[in-house]
């Protein structure tokens, strides 16, 4: 189990400092899969990085009960003058894994052909990302954290990483941030509303889709019938299998 406890992140601004996570709590079991909606800049990403431990939060705790990824389709753990190879072989001496499985598994996958012996400086965006959901693919993580992973590479890598993840790894623990409505749906089971360093726990997609639209003042367009009203206000009881804490 992951369980995140009081956890607090400010960054500084220019008239002081802006808190993007406000004493966060919830527990996460192994299988449960959690999408979190919230705008551009809510602190989705920031909220993963430091489940992940690649971020530091000003206060407050994360307990890693399983072993848990980093962000899929973040490249910043490598070392970017070293090949993608000599970061596959980093990568497996630091988790004690066999590097010529890893590598042959990473060349088949992430389809990077000759430049997997070229400094990951060289990459594209794209590149780097491919490259860290490749290694993501064969070091086998209880819990999976997922970043926007919908916008890696083309449409047939995408339904290559769909079958990797969410059927191969269909057991996994999941944490999913994005501000794609229809992703978090289709990918997970519990889900929550991130916004103003507040989080929002439902079990169920609609209210948590409809809390979403009315906290960030969605609205359809003028010649579409309106949509069911959102709840009113937030659901902030503990929901029957993702846990939240006082």
């Amino acid at each position: 189990m992951i369980r995140v406890r009081n956890l607090t992140k400010t960054y500084p601004v220019r008239d002081g400092r802006r808190t993007i996570l406000d004493s966060i709590s919830f527990d996460l079991a192994r299988g449960q899969k959690l999408g979190i909606l919230g705008r551009n800049g809510a602190g989705k990403s920031t909220l993963i990085r430091i489940i992940s431990g690649a971020e530091r939060p000003d206060s407050g705790s994360v307990d890693r009960g399983m072993s848990v990824s980093w962000p899929l389709a973040f490249g910043g753990a490598f070392q970017t003058a070293l090949t993608g190879r000599d970061n596959v072989r980093f990568i497996s001496r630091i988790y004690n894994s066999d590097f010529e499985r890893n590598i042959a598994a990473v060349d088949e996958f992430a389809e990077l052909g000759a430049y997997l012996h070229e400094p990951v400086r060289t990459y594209s965006s794209g590149m780097r990302a491919r490259l860290a959901f490749a290694i993501s693919m064969i070091i086998e993580f209880d819990c999976f954290l997922i970043d926007e992973i919908s916008a890696v590479g083309d449409a047939r890598f995408a339904q290559k990483c769909q079958l990797e993840l969410f059927e191969k790894r269909r057991d996994r623990a999941m944490i999913i941030v994005s501000h794609d409505a229809a992703y978090v749906r289709d990918h997970c089971d519990h889900f929550a509303v991130l916004h103003d360093g507040q989080m929002h726990f439902h079990d169920d997609f609609e209210p948590a889709y409809a809390l979403f639209k009315d906290l960030i003042g969605w609205s359809p367009p003028p010649d579409t019938a309106p949509e069911t009203a959102p709840e009113t206000g937030p659901q902030t009881a503990s929901i029957p299998a993702i846990q939240t804490t006082a």
